[in-house]
C-alpha cells in the first residue's frame, strides 16, 4: 500500500511537506502542491482513513447499530437519522452484529446510536467510561456520555389495554415479543399494570418474536382454544398482521368474534381489512431526535433525556364483543344483513 513516504521520496521532499499538500494547508506552494498531487495520482495513493481519524480524532461519521434490519420501523428510523446528519455535515453508516461493535473502541465513528440488544449495558458503560458518545433507544442508562432517546413504551400499551376495556373486553391475549426486548418489557409491565386494576379482566399471555410468524402462531393457538368473544394486543404489528392474516382461512373474523390491536401503526397496517387499531408514532422524529442528541453530546453541548410520544390510531379490527354475540347467534342466511 503506498504511503505519504513513498511520494515524499519520490518528490524530493519532506514527509510534513507531502501532508500539508494533500490535506489543502497554505503551507506550500501551488506548485509543489500540484507535483505532489500529480506523483500521488500516479502511484494510486489513498489515505488511510483510520489514521487520519487517530490524529484528528474525528471520523464525521455515526453509527447506528440495529438487531437487524427487517419491518417496517427501521426505514423510517433511518431516514429521519439521515436527514440530520447530512445537514450536520456526518455520514451514517448501519451496523449489525457482534464484530462491528469495535467500530466504538477503534474510533471508526465519532458516536453511536443503539437499538440493538447484542451490546450489553455493561459493555456501553465500559465505552461511555471512555469518553464514546452514545445515544440508546433500547435501554435506561445513566452516564454523562449517554443519551436516552426513548419510546412511550408504558403509555402506549395502556392506552392499546384501556381502548378494549372500554369497547366491553373481559377476555383478552397478548402476544409478546422477543424475550430481553426492551420494548416489549416495557409494554408488558403496562399491560400488567391495566390487568391488576380490572379484576374481572381475564388476560392470557402468548409468547411472540415481533415477526409475522409470531402473530400466525398465536393466532393458530387462539383458533384451537376460542370459546367466545375475546381481543388480542398484539406487542407490535408485524404479529398482528400474521395474526389476521390466519384468522381470515378460519371461521373466526377480525373485528366479530376477535378483535385486534397492534402496535407501530406501520404503513401496510393501511391495507389491512378491516383496518388494524394500533398506536402511532413518527419513526422519522425519533430517528433525527436521536441523531441531533448525539451531534450535541459530540460538541458538548448539553442535552436532556427524550421521550417520543404516542397516539391511538382506531379502526375496524376493535368493535367489542357485542357485535360477535349478535353474529354467532344469528342465522347464516340472515347474517350479511345484520349492521353490526
Amino acid at each position: 500500500m503506498v504511503s505519504i513516504k513513498d511520494i515524499a521520496k519520490k518528490a524530493g521532499v519532506s514527509i510534513s511537506t507531502v501532508s500539508y499538500a494533500l490535506n489543502g494547508s497554505n503551507k506550500v506552494t501551488d506548485e509543489t502542491r500540484s507535483k505532489i498531487l500529480v506523483i500521488a495520482k500516479e502511484l494510486n495513493y489513498v489515505p488511510n482513513a483510520a489514521a487520519r481519524t487517530l490524529k484528528k480524532r474525528e471520523s464525521r461519521i455515526l453509527g447506528v447499530f440495529l438487531t437487524d434490519f427487517s419491518g417496517d420501523v427501521y426505514g423510517d428510523l433511518l431516514t429521519g437519522m439521515k436527514a440530520i446528519c447530512n445537514a450536520q455535515g456526518y455520514d451514517l453508516i448501519v451496523c449489525s452484529g457482534k464484530q462491528s461493535h469495535r467500530m466504538l473502541p477503534e474510533r471508526m465513528i465519532d458516536g453511536a446510536i443503539i437499538l440493538d440488544h447484542t451490546f450489553s449495558s455493561e459493555e456501553l458503560m465500559q465505552y461511555a467510561d471512555r469518553g464514546h458518545k452514545i445515544v440508546v433507544l433500547d435501554r435506561e442508562l445513566k452516564h454523562p456520555n449517554i443519551n436516552q432517546v426513548l419510546l412511550d413504551n408504558k403509555a402506549g400499551a395502556t392506552l392499546a389495554m384501556e381502548y378494549l376495556i372500554e369497547h366491553g373486553h373481559k377476555k383478552i391475549y397478548v402476544v409478546t415479543g422477543p424475550e430481553g426486548s426492551f420494548d416489549s418489557v416495557q409494554r408488558l409491565k403496562a399491560v400488567r399494570q391495566v390487568a391488576e386494576r380490572q379484576a374481572d379482566v381475564e388476560w392470557i399471555e402468548i409468547v411472540g418474536d415481533f415477526e409475522k410468524s409470531g402473530g400466525e402462531r398465536a393466532a393458530d393457538h387462539i383458533i384451537q382454544t376460542y370459546d367466545g368473544p375475546a381481543a388480542v394486543f398484539c406487542l407490535n404489528d408485524e404479529m398482528a398482521i400474521g395474526l389476521c392474516d390466519r384468522f381470515a382461512d378460519s371461521e373466526l373474523e377480525i373485528g366479530k368474534q376477535i378483535d385486534v390491536i397492534g402496535f407501530d401503526h406501520i404503513e401496510l397496517t393501511n391495507y389491512v381489512q378491516p383496518k388494524l387499531a394500533s398506536i402511532d408514532y413518527s419513526k422519522r422524529k425519533w430517528g433525527a431526535l436521536a441523531a441531533e442528541q448525539l451531534i450535541k453530546i459530540i460538541a458538548g453541548e448539553p442535552v436532556d433525556h427524550e421521550r417520543i410520544y404516542v397516539t391511538l390510531v382506531e379502526g375496524e379490527s376493535v368493535t367489542g364483543p357485542n357485535s360477535a354475540q349478535v353474529r354467532l347467534t344469528m342465522p347464516n342466511a340472515n347474517e350479511r344483513a345484520v349492521s353490526y
